[in-house]
């Protein structure tokens, strides 16, 4: 469906069942997800904070709410951990940091990079408006990070341990992004050799992720368009910092 948006959106006249019929005779297929596998462990002895979010992922505005998980992808020299932060107004990924170990800066990081990256476009994040929801990882209730969501006046928030569901759309996005970009030759070719490899693959994904990939929640828009046409009915642009 979204291959037969895309087309009419670039100019071509075609519909779902002919899309398909082009991609079996040129012996395309889309990718499918596998399995998911478990990148943070909860820490018996963290303090875990409410779930504030109780599986509700709607915002009405921009910085309002955001998701944020880990995920791996397997290189040569080992594994390459990616922490991911996505606005859920817009799906927008608004930030993302890669390294090779699993401990608190691999969450604070790109927390950071999230708060520049929304000041910058003007998204003004208002203090105690924000609630940044985690699983139950020892990252996400590490000291560290729970002092920086306090000077930052953003609610932190934790779904419930056990629970499939407690962070279900940033596990969706991590699932597009292995399938879309880790296991696919679009983004990177060939094997992933060392951590650079994936930061390069994730950098040209997320761009297109957000600018070009439309998604279906959002009205057949990318998160950008989304969030233009949320201004535009608001008869304004987003005010810089």
């Amino acid at each position: 469906m979204v291959g037969s948006v895309l087309m009419r959106r670039q100019g071509w006249a075609i519909g779902r069942d002919q899309t398909g019929r082009i991609m079996r005779s040129l012996g395309l297929r889309g990718v499918k997800r596998s399995k998911r596998v478990f990148t943070t462990k909860s820490d018996p002895a963290g303090v875990k904070p409410l779930d504030l979010v109780q599986r509700r992922f709607t915002a009405t505005d921009p910085c309002r709410l955001w998701v944020v998980d880990v995920t791996y992808v397997a290189t040569w020299s080992g594994f390459a951990y990616v922490a991911f932060v996505t606005d859920v107004f817009s799906r927008r990924i608004v930030a993302w940091h890669a390294q090779r170990t699993k401990g608190a800066d691999l969450v604070m990081i790109p927390l950071r990079m999230a708060l520049w990256r929304r000041e910058h476009d003007g998204h003004r994040v208002v203090a105690g408006k924000l609630i940044h929801h985690s699983d139950a990882g020892s990252q996400y209730t590490s000291t560290d990070l729970t002092n920086m969501l306090e000077l930052q006046q953003i609610s932190a928030s934790i779904g419930s341990v056990g629970d499939a569901y407690d962070n279900a759309l940033v596990e969706s996005a991590n699932g597009l992004y292995k399938t879309e970009c880790i296991r696919t030759t679009i983004f990177h070719a060939g094997p992933y050799r060392a951590i650079s490899d994936v930061e390069y693959a994730t950098a040209g994904w997320v761009d297109w992720y957000n600018n070009q990939r439309l998604h279906s929640s959002l009205g057949m828009k990318s998160p950008i368009e989304f969030e233009q046409a949320h201004y535009a009915t608001l008869n304004r642009e987003p005010q810089p910092a």
